[in-house]
């Protein structure tokens, strides 16, 4: 009886298991074989060629950070970084969304009506000033949106993308550390802008 010749299993590319291994090699052989895919991906998705360069480079980016996951016996390289490429052009759409949405809202501002300064209320900008500049980063920057810009809760988290309860949140701790600085100091600040009166 003539024994039956075994086929030999399909090669597996070297590349594939050399980018799994983390060899820096491979990961820019892989840039120079797979690049322009990834970035025709891009450009097929996104209108402006800086944002499809740029999803190109966070493409290689999260798969050279995430190689771990990569398994070569489940699928090729080529797929797995155009799998990536999809999810980090929705996310250079949806980031593009939120700017438009910025823009538009500070657009609708109302335009501060002209004034001489009032001597009092410079001195209360300058020590809120220097009690905001002591506060926690998150803290501060609602609070300078607020006091400065004169916005409202709802608008603070529009342009700022925090969710309107973490902006509540923020706000709230900042001026209870205020307060506290205040009585400490004496200082008596002036009335507050409409992003600090109660809750909107």
């Amino acid at each position: 009886m003539t024994a039956l010749r075994q086929e030999p299993d399909p090669p597996v590319d070297d590349l594939d298991v050399r980018f799994r291994a983390g060899d820096d090699v491979a990961l820019r052989e892989a840039y120079d074989r797979y690049g322009r895919a990834v970035f025709h991906l891009a450009t097929s998705m996104l209108a402006n060629r800086s944002d499809a360069e740029d999803v190109t480079q966070a493409t290689f980016v999260a798969a050279w950070l995430g190689r771990d996951t990569f398994d070569p016996a489940k699928g090729s390289l080529i797929g797995w970084l155009l799998g990536i490429g999809r999810r980090k052009v929705i996310d250079r759409m949806r980031a593009s969304a939120r700017e438009t949405r910025v823009v538009e809202t500070v657009r609708q501002l109302p335009e501060p009506a002209p004034a001489g300064p009032d001597p009092d209320r410079v001195v209360d900008r300058l020590v809120i000033a220097d009690e905001l500049a002591r506060l926690p980063d998150d803290q501060r920057r609602m609070l300078e949106l607020a006091f400065y810009d004169d916005l409202t809760h709802q608008q603070i988290a529009t342009v700022t993308g925090v969710p309107l309860g973490t902006v509540k949140s923020h706000i709230r701790r900042g001026m209870a550390s205020l307060k506290r600085r205040w009585e400490v100091d004496g200082a008596a600040p002036g009335p507050r802008p409409a992003g600090l009166s109660g809750t909107r």
